[in-house]
């Protein structure tokens, strides 16, 4: 596995993927920063990491897109089956990669974050009133994180069992996109209307129920107060298994084929 790790990590900065995909991201970070929180001379931060959430949709398939269509695209796939790793070391190599280059980048970002902690102690000085509480909630940004880094790994796993499913890099990108905005389409269709009212656009229960299990921008909700709650927690590492295990399900098949 750590083979497959250290060569999907090389292969990243050997071609313009890896630097387009941090240039982009940390640039998107950044505008965002500025656009919810400094120009609207605001502390709250659950508009920044909704709206990188939407930009993830874009940019994550930058990641996955050629995992494993490049390999069969450059008929390497063989030789990676028939390599003295398994096939689930294989997958959660190329896994750990895409994820190592995003929660890196989340990192990184981090620093858009700063200045807020300075305009926040400087506004503190000035406060006599110490109980106040002026600058962001840390509690927020570190729940908000979290929540971030398991929607990127849910991200990243759904991508990488469509580029195990496709021979054509686009192709990849362009499905991985798709299936991430229908994601958020159903979860904006399954909020329009007032229960209460009876005014909701999908009024069956079991419908609602299944468009909301898969549905991952609501449990994004409690990180966003700094909340962990182990629902969340716990559904967003399934998606990710379950992602992961069916990518090692149709290599296994593949193999024998």
């Amino acid at each position: 596995m750590f083979a497959i790790y250290k060569k999907e990590m090389r292969s990243y900065f050997i071609n313009p993927v890896g630097y387009v995909f941090v240039g982009v991201f940390l640039t998107l970070a950044a505008a965002l920063c500025c656009y919810t929180t400094l120009q609207s001379k605001s502390y709250s931060t659950s508009s920044y990491f909704f709206y990188l959430i939407l930009g993830m949709i874009v940019l994550i398939p930058l990641l996955t897109m050629r995992m494993f269509a490049e390999e069969r695209k450059m008929r390497t796939e063989q030789m990676m089956l028939t390599a003295p790793v398994s096939i689930t070391g294989m997958v959660l190599g190329k896994f750990l990669a895409a994820f190592t280059i995003f929660g890196g980048c989340m990192l990184v970002s981090l620093i858009n974050f700063f200045p807020l902690y300075v305009v926040g102690k400087a506004e503190a000085a000035l406060n006599e009133d110490s109980i106040t509480h002026i600058g962001p909630v840390t509690a927020e940004i570190a729940g908000s994180f979290i929540g971030v880094l398991l929607v990127g790994g849910a991200f990243i796993a759904i991508g990488l069992l469509i580029s195990a499913m496709t021979e054509n890099q686009l192709s990849a990108a362009v499905i991985t996109i798709g299936a991430l905005v229908l994601m958020l389409v159903l979860n904006v269709l399954n909020s329009v209307g007032d229960e209460a009212e009876g005014t909701r656009l999908i009024n069956n229960y079991v419908i609602r129920y299944i468009i909301d299990w898969f549905s991952m921008i609501s449990r994004f909700t409690n990180f966003q107060y700094g909340i962990l709650p182990w629902a969340s927690l716990l559904y967003y590492v399934s998606v990710t298994f379950i992602f992961i295990y069916l990518t090692v399900r149709v290599y296994e098949r593949r193999r024998w084929a």
